[in-house]
């Protein structure tokens, strides 16, 4: 990827950023950070297989649920080869290109997240306002069609990036805030204008992330107005059921995004560097490793099928 295009591209690099005032305690943070990612990986890809391996799960909501798996183990993906480098390796320095690829993958899957999770609240709102059509609405086809666009168009947001990057002026060395590479943190190291960059990335950020919001907002509230009119309080119950583990997902996602966003645009100058890391975070890990767990808590046929997997003789 040629991201590069000034004459000091290869002169300057970024610098990693450790957990404030932990910087001595690297074996015992890379601890719970390879837990992490080692629960993403299993939870994800045993929710893959068993969407796959089970033909009477290939619906709709499961279909989008294997979708949102894959998705959080490229997420997984982008943010540990840094990771690991800083708390197992203590190798700190970066190069501008990889750090510019590696915000583009980071950016590209959130995106791509959220994306899922907008889907994932249009399927239950034509479930549960349109059942009787909900099997002519999303067929396999059009959920695959909506899954290619998803990752074009998040792909394609997110191209510039690092090119409008590679055109900014940078000292020799960046420290950076976190422990890899993302866009407003490597925008604000730039010596030269970002008026630019600052731009585009507010109309990504506003035309993905905060359009999905919106969405997503709208259709539980149309979801619940459908809710609210049935007459059995049994049939108002299943309904809430089937969507609790989405908005679970969904308050996973977005309660760290907003709360981060808040904290860089008012409270960064009052808050410690380590409040805004932990959100960081949580942003990034928690929800790929939690999501598995939500939906297999709270979906039946997924806990069931997991159950099997340790019991087989039993279920």
């Amino acid at each position: 990827m040629a991201v590069l295009n000034n004459r000091n591209a290869g002169s300057f690099t970024f610098i990693l950023m450790d957990l404030p005032g932990l910087e001595a305690a690297h074996c015992w943070i890379a601890l719970p950070v390879c837990s992490v990612y080692v629960l993403s990986l299993l939870g994800n890809i045993t929710i893959m297989c068993i969407v796959k391996s089970v033909p009477s799960l290939h619906t709709p909501m499961y279909l989008f649920l294997s979708m949102l798996s894959m998705v959080d183990l490229g997420l997984s993906a982008s943010t540990l080869p840094s990771m690991a480098a800083v708390f197992l390796l203590g190798q700190r320095k970066v190069g501008a290109a990889t750090c510019f690829m590696q915000l583009f993958f980071i950016h590209t899957f959130s995106v791509i997240e959220s994306a899922v999770l907008l889907a994932m609240a249009f399927d239950r709102c034509v479930a549960i306002r349109e059942p009787l059509r909900y099997a002519t609405i999303l067929t396999t086809k059009r959920i695959g069609a909506i899954g290619l666009a998803i990752v074009t168009q998040s792909a394609a947001l997110h191209l510039p990036l690092p090119v409008l990057l590679g055109r900014l002026q940078f000292q020799p060395v960046n420290v950076l805030s976190h422990s890899y590479c993302v866009h407003p943190d490597v925008l604000r190291l730039a010596s030269s204008s970002t008026l630019v960059n600052s731009g585009f990335g507010l109309f990504v950020m506003l035309s993905t992330l905060g359009l999905d919001a919106v969405l997503i907002l709208l259709s539980y509230v149309l979801i619940l107005r459908t809710v609210l009119s049935i007459a059995s309080n049994s049939e108002q119950l299943k309904a809430f059921n089937t969507c609790i583990s989405h908005i679970c997902a969904e308050l996973l996602f977005y309660t760290p995004l907003v709360s981060l966003s808040m904290i860089h645009r008012f409270g960064k100058k009052k808050l410690p560097a380590q409040v805004s890391m932990l959100l960081s975070y949580l942003h990034f890990l928690v929800p790929p490793m939690l999501n598995p767990i939500v939906y297999s808590v709270k979906t039946k046929e997924i806990r069931v099928r997991i159950l099997k997997m340790f019991h087989p003789g039993k279920l």
